[in-house]
């Protein structure tokens, strides 16, 4: 079972017809919230592994289909799976939208499909009048038939070409931003669409572009492309910091530090540290004239820290009043003291329990601890009777094979 949000928290109903990442991080922060999250999936095919994809992909946690880069963002939610393809599934999912008159539905599909799988918005908002509908694709309605995944959108949208050595190859982000950030633009449209419905009583239509929300990052590059730019500005340029100089990684006797130097105050603090004074000029008094010697600054920065312990650079910097950051790894992050009581938690099936990532932002009526990712199609004949479905009109879903219950899978 699932529990209630905090007391005096509406719990939502959401149906999400997902997979991969890119919406199920969107609705995973929607179950943080106590939301109730319906996950949508489809049924068998003799071409793929049944159900997300993403169930099959990293190492075993639980059964063949909850596998490790499945988890995480599915914790807290129910599976249903139906087969939207036949018209048998189609009726089904309107009758649970009729009578179990979810808030909020969610889709990343081709918007091509839209129609024919009975999930557009016109055919949802007929059943739900103020239902919230929100879809992500590569690039909206307008381009229905081109997919999306993360790597591609990444190279299409020009993060590839930003990320890098100044003379390396183009490459990818350590994580899924687009993924994430698309995901993270479902969350703050049904936001808004709930404080509008609020105020309305009406219902709304969000499509998020994959494209579209990549490049509305790019404030800080594809504006200067209209002020006769130098290429430098919007290509690769590593770990330094395009404008603020001199903002770089930098090694120790040890491994790395980071260094962010955000104004002239803070480089004058910088050269009145000893060791560091032989950085000083009058023409590096202001950024302007850093950002011209910005690769000597580099390389004789580099080579001051070079002879120090990162941990003695780290007490310097913050006797100086220096912005910087030890280069962590992952598993070094898990164990920071502002983040490793704020992580989230789940309970595997075997009992063990499972430390994943924070919530994004504190919220004392959130969950922090959420039941663990469910089997493929585990709640869907519980989801049917719910809605009023009896056992012989399930078992006549069943036997078209409209819907697939747990029992059924063959996983």
């Amino acid at each position: 079972m699932h529990p209630p949000p905090a007391a005096g928290r509406p719990r939502k109903l959401v149906f999400s017809l997902e997979q991969a990442l890119s919406l199920p991080y969107a609705t995973l922060r929607f179950a943080q919230l106590g939301w109730r999250v319906i996950k949508i999936e489809a049924t068998p095919t003799d071409a793929n592994l049944p159900g997300d994809p993403n169930r099959h992909i990293g190492a075993r946690i639980a059964e063949p289909d909850r596998r490790g880069y499945f988890m995480a963002p599915n914790v807290g939610k129910e599976s249903i799976v139906m087969d939207l393809k036949q018209p048998a599934g189609r009726e089904a999912l309107h009758e649970l939208t009729r009578q179990l008159r979810p808030d909020v539905f969610c889709c990343n599909t081709l918007p091509a499909r839209y129609k024919s799988l009975g999930i557009d918005y016109p055919t949802l908002s007929a059943i739900r009048a103020d239902l919230i509908w929100a879809g992500i694709s590569a690039m909206g309605p307008d381009y229905p038939g081109v997919p999306g995944y993360d790597p591609a959108i990444q190279a299409m949208s020009g993060f590839m070409e930003l990320t890098g050595q100044e003379t390396g190859p183009p490459t990818l982000s350590g994580i899924p931003v687009i993924d994430l950030k698309a995901g993270d633009e479902v969350y703050a449209g049904v936001m808004q669409a709930l404080v509008e419905r609020h105020e309305t009583g009406r219902g709304k239509c969000i499509h998020v572009s994959m494209l579209q929300a990549a490049a509305s990052w790019l404030i800080t590059t594809m504006p200067l492309l209209d002020l006769d730019c130098d290429l430098s500005e919007v290509s690769r340029c590593g770990n330094a910091h395009r404008k603020f100089i001199p903002t770089n990684a930098y090694p120790t006797r040890d491994g790395y530090i980071y260094i962010a130097i955000g104004n002239d105050l803070q480089w004058q603090r910088l050269i009145a540290i000893p060791g560091f004074e032989s950085l000083a000029s009058a023409a590096r008094r202001t950024n302007e004239g850093r950002l011209e010697e910005r690769h000597e600054l580099y390389a004789r920065i580099g080579a001051i820290t070079a002879g120090f312990a990162t941990a003695e650079l780290e007490r310097i910097f913050s006797a100086a009043t220096i912005a910087h950051a030890v280069i962590n790894t992952v598993a070094q992050v898990a164990e920071l003291p502002a983040i490793k009581q704020r992580r989230t938690t789940t309970v595997l099936p075997d009992g063990r329990r499972v430390r994943m990532q924070p919530i994004a932002v504190d919220d004392p009526g959130g969950r922090v601890e959420l039941p663990f990712a469910p089997r493929y199609g585990e709640h869907t004949l519980r989801v049917l009777h719910e809605a009023g479905f009896t056992e012989a009109a399930c078992g006549d879903l069943l036997r078209q094979g409209a819907i697939l219950g747990c029992e059924d899978c063959a996983v």
